[in-house]
């Protein structure tokens, strides 16, 4: 998601924040992390280890899912509210259509009684007037009153003592309110309604239409919420994370767990280079970027095990983070079958123009549903190597070329073909020329300015790689804002433990 100024401009980001988007942390790092917190809402307290009650663990899951929704609603432009039968043969669909048979059966039954029995009617009424003065907006006093008037259950429970509820005159009223009331996509709706003679099944199909219409009044405030929370997401959010972190002190372990194993690899990178390990974990920590720390975790998502649970801070974009995985596996393949085909038979194809273009037009169709535990990447690329020994034989014949023979197409379909197979070099160097782009795209002051430069192998997939690294880097920037102040006590903890925390402050600072 593009951040807006507001959210670039956060004002209650933390050291570490300021940190992220300066040339010089590795220098500014000890000072940041040695500094007194700021606020409760930007600086979270971290609290000693205490028994969490049920409550307690009921309420941080009321705040993840607030946190969650708010957060869907504000990144995501298509998110909406739908109706959604259950399945005909679910277990839960069964019993719901069950019941609600016995009941419309009961309700029927005692309509058809002589005189009839009203009670279970009216308290549909009654049910029908609360739903109907829910839609309406403060002031619309005039149809308010009138709702309230004509769906009176005392009065209706007068007229059915005397045997002279005109329920159809009733019914008709509802329908027509809620043609009045409902959003234009439901207008064949309320026909179809106005169409239904029998009673009972006209009750039924208003409250199905009721319904649509409760869904449709969710998704237009969801519409009216999203411009506030867009402005006023990155304070809400922290908030919000503030609150479940009280409530359940354990809920920052898997985003430390991620930060730890970062350092780590940092350490074991710089020892590598060093050649030298002795005192090398020590002196190493009070010069490790805490940028760089962040960045290298969040290359790590790229390549995560979506089986295993995601860290605590990065779980509103899970979802998000997946599909970008999984989009950038498909891109990783279709570059590495180009690679090796333009290795193979490059002087072939060198003067068609656009060929590049062709083989990914032949890949990408092959490779689609690449995530789903059914595919089988080793057929598709069997599948892609005789297409493209097709494609590039067609190419030549057509400028009176001869074809390739049968032992170059069968050594170039066993070169795409054991793409599949770890350790493949091409696909390593490919993989490792992806991770160089997005590590460039995240050292960027702003990307969305311009791009880094896409490494050598990649010009196939530039405009796809530059469009997911936009998505990407949107997300760990945001990601950033938010939870900063978070990663900035656990940084200070992992980084210098031996150095002295500030008081932290329990007031938030007024704005």
């Amino acid at each position: 998601m593009p951040l807006s100024d507001d959210q670039n401009s956060d004002s209650d980001s933390s050291r570490l924040s300021e940190s992220t988007a300066s040339s010089s942390d590795s220098e500014y790092s000890r000072q940041s992390f040695n500094s007194d917190s700021s606020s409760k809402p930007s600086s979270p307290a971290s609290s000693p280890p205490k028994m969490v009650t049920f409550d307690e663990l009921m309420a941080a899951a009321r705040n993840l899912t607030d946190l969650t929704l708010a957060h869907e609603i504000a990144v995501n432009a298509n998110f909406c509210i739908k109706h959604e039968d259950l399945p005909q043969n679910s277990l839960v669909g069964t019993v719901k259509r069950i019941v609600h048979k016995a009941f419309w059966d009961h309700l029927e039954s005692e309509l058809n009684e002589d005189p009839p029995e009203y009670e279970h009617a009216i308290k549909l009424f009654e049910e029908i007037k609360e739903i109907l003065l829910s839609f309406l907006t403060p002031g619309a006093n005039r149809i308010q009153n009138q709702i309230c008037e004509v769906l009176d259950t005392d009065l209706i429970r007068q007229q059915a003592e005397h045997n002279a509820v005109d329920i159809h005159g009733l019914a008709n009223y509802i329908i027509n309110t809620m043609g009045k009331l409902c959003a234009p996509i439901r207008d064949n709706d309320i026909k179809q309604l106005k169409a239904t003679d029998n009673i009972v099944e006209l009750l039924r199909q208003i409250f199905h239409v009721l319904d649509l219409m409760k869904m449709d009044m969710a998704n237009y405030t969801i519409q009216c919420l999203r411009p506030y929370l867009q402005r006023n997401l990155v304070d809400y959010e922290r908030t919000k994370f503030q609150e479940i972190l009280e409530e359940t002190p354990s809920a920052l372990d898997l985003t430390t767990e991620w930060i730890k194993e970062s350092i780590e690899d940092e350490l074991s990178s710089i020892s590598d280079e060093s050649s030298s390990s002795s005192g090398a974990d020590h002196s190493s920590k009070s010069n490790i970027s805490p940028t760089l720390v962040l960045n290298n975790g969040y290359l790590k998502l790229l390549q995560w095990d979506y089986h295993k649970t995601i860290p605590e801070t990065l779980i509103t974009d899970e979802v998000r983070l997946q599909e970008l995985r999984e989009k950038l596996n498909q891109l990783k393949i279709i570059a590495c079958v180009c690679l090796i085909t333009n290795n193979m038979v490059g002087a072939a194809i060198v003067d068609v123009p656009d060929f590049a273009d062709q083989l990914k037009r032949v890949s990408v169709p092959l490779l689609e549903g690449m995530s789903k535990k059914t595919f089988d990447l080793k057929e598709a690329l069997n599948a892609i190597g005789v297409q493209i020994c097709s494609k590039v034989n067609g190419s030549l014949s057509e400028r009176g070329l001869p074809t390739l023979n049968a032992e170059t197409q069968n050594n170039l379909m066993g070169q795409i073909a054991s793409i599949v197979e770890e350790n493949n070099p091409v696909c390593s160097l490919i993989d490792k020329r992806i991770q160089l782009f997005m590590k460039s795209l995240l050292a960027l002051p702003s990307f969305q300015k311009c791009m880094p430069a896409v490494p050598g192998g990649l010009s196939v997939i530039q405009t796809e790689m530059e469009f997911v690294g936009s998505q990407y880097a949107s997300i760990v920037n945001f990601n950033k804002q938010v939870y900063g102040p978070f990663y900035a006590n656990i940084l200070r903890k992992l980084l210098f433990p031996e150095a002295p925390i500030g008081k932290t402050e329990t007031e938030a600072p007024t704005n």
